[in-house]
């Protein structure tokens, strides 16, 4: 048989019609049974879809505070209600109470008797200072003074040479006035008798009138004479006595040419070299009594005017602390800081020593019942925003601080007692609303 003749099979798709029908129809397909990897998928699917919420979580947890700060970066301080007192910090230094310099009283060459840090006692000899200008002035002066003494003196003679010329012509001119009244009285004895003219009579009379005159000029001349000689004589001795004046303040000068010490202590420092040619007002030695030392302090000009003679201070030496009392602050500012000084109020620490350094706290203010938290490096009154920590964030709220002492400050409002607040230098976050606390 040729293959052409074959019969050709059926096609399972033609009509029925001369196909034999089989069980297709009955049968089903079956899925296949899941392995491994499928369980693996659903389980990673699961977990990628809670990493991604978690992501989302943290993205946007970034996104609301920008900066996330280490906790150990980070200084906390509680809001609390208590007793706050306000003061201020100082540097202080030991000084001596009474610790006076000598200066030279006269251009010279020092010659010292004794050396720094000798023991002296009040009145005792320091130094020798030989001014011959100042002696040769002292020498003119007194010669000066004896000439004016020798003129006084005479004055005084001239004086009484001419009260007493004076006086004789007031004496002549009463002699006079006696002689002419007894010769008015022989006239009147002759003219009563119409032994004389009238004429003579009356010149008599003008006799004693002339001679009355005459004593009476005479008195009122030898009163003035007598003002007028007084005037030179106290102008002779106004003379003398300034003259005097200049010679004793010489002679004191000359004097301060052995420099003594003005109090019972010891010998600071000398000045100057030996056998040093100093100029007028030259610091030539210092001595420090040691029996009295105080507390020299410097604060900043801002506190100056809030400091007054009479607040409580507290001074620390030697780890020590020592009660104290301000006595005085100083009206200048050098360098922006203005110079004070206290004194211990009980008895003075022993050992002291000069320059020794001191820390010193002057007491400004107390109160009660304050709102307040410690304070940090970075913030002052003038502190507008501070962050508050709540949880795991700190967020930047408006506040307004008043007073501030060393450790602590005063908060009028925006905070309430029992708040978290971070005290450390913010700077760096360049005033964002928050930020995040990671452990």
């Amino acid at each position: 048989m040729k293959l052409a003749q074959l019969k050709k099979v059926a096609d399972p798709a033609a009509p029925a019609e001369g196909r034999m029908r089989g069980t297709e129809a009955q049968d089903s397909a079956r899925p296949a049974p899941p392995g491994p990897w499928s369980r693996y998928r659903a389980a990673l699917l699961a977990g990628g879809t809670a990493f991604a919420l978690l992501l989302i979580y943290l993205v946007h947890g970034w996104l609301s505070t920008a900066q996330v700060i280490s906790r150990e970066r980070l200084r906390f301080a509680t809001v609390s209600r208590g007793h706050f007192v306000r003061d201020v910090a100082a540097d202080g230094t030991v000084v001596a109470a009474v610790s006076p310099t000598l200066f030279a009283i006269a251009p010279g060459t020092v010659s010292y008797a004794v050396r720094a840090g000798d023991a002296v006692k009040k009145g005792q000899v320091l130094a020798h200072l030989d001014s011959p200008e100042l002696r040769n002035e002292y020498q003119r002066e007194r010669a000066t003074l004896d000439s004016l003494d020798a003129a006084l003196a005479r004055q005084q003679i001239e004086i009484r040479r001419q009260i007493l010329t004076s006086k004789q012509q007031a004496d002549l001119a009463q002699v006079a006035i006696q002689a002419a009244q007894r010769e008015l009285a022989r006239n009147q004895w002759a003219w009563d008798e119409h032994a004389i003219p009238e004429r003579d009579f009356k010149r008599a009379q003008d006799d004693v009138a002339t001679a009355q005159l005459n004593y009476d000029h005479a008195r009122q001349t030898a009163a003035l004479e007598r003002d007028s000689l007084a005037l030179d004589l106290r102008t002779k001795r106004l003379e003398r006595d300034r003259q005097a004046l200049v010679v004793g303040d010489l002679a004191a000068r000359v004097a301060a040419l052995e420099v003594q010490s003005p109090v019972d202590g010891t010998v600071g420092n000398l000045a100057v070299a030996e056998k040093t040619r100093v100029p007028a007002d030259a610091a030539l030695v210092t001595v420090v009594d040691l029996s009295a030392f105080e507390i020299a302090f410097q604060v900043a000009e801002s506190y100056a005017t809030e400091i007054r003679p009479g607040m409580a201070a507290q001074v620390t030496l030697e780890g020590e602390p020592v009660a104290g009392t301000v006595t005085a602050i100083s009206p200048e500012v050098h360098a922006s800081q203005v110079t004070g000084r206290l004194q211990f109020t009980g008895a003075q620490p022993p050992r002291l020593r000069q320059n020794e350094r001191a820390a010193v706290r002057i007491v400004l203010d107390e109160r009660d019942q304050v709102l307040k938290f410690e304070r940090g490096s970075f913030i002052e009154p003038t502190t507008r925003s501070i962050y508050v920590v709540h949880g795991t964030q700190a967020v930047r709220v408006p506040v307004e601080l008043g007073a501030a002492s060393v450790a602590e400050i005063e908060v009028l409002r925006g905070l309430a007692a029992g708040d978290t607040v971070v005290i450390s230098d913010t700077r760096d976050l360049n005033q964002t609303p928050a930020f995040a606390i990671t452990d």
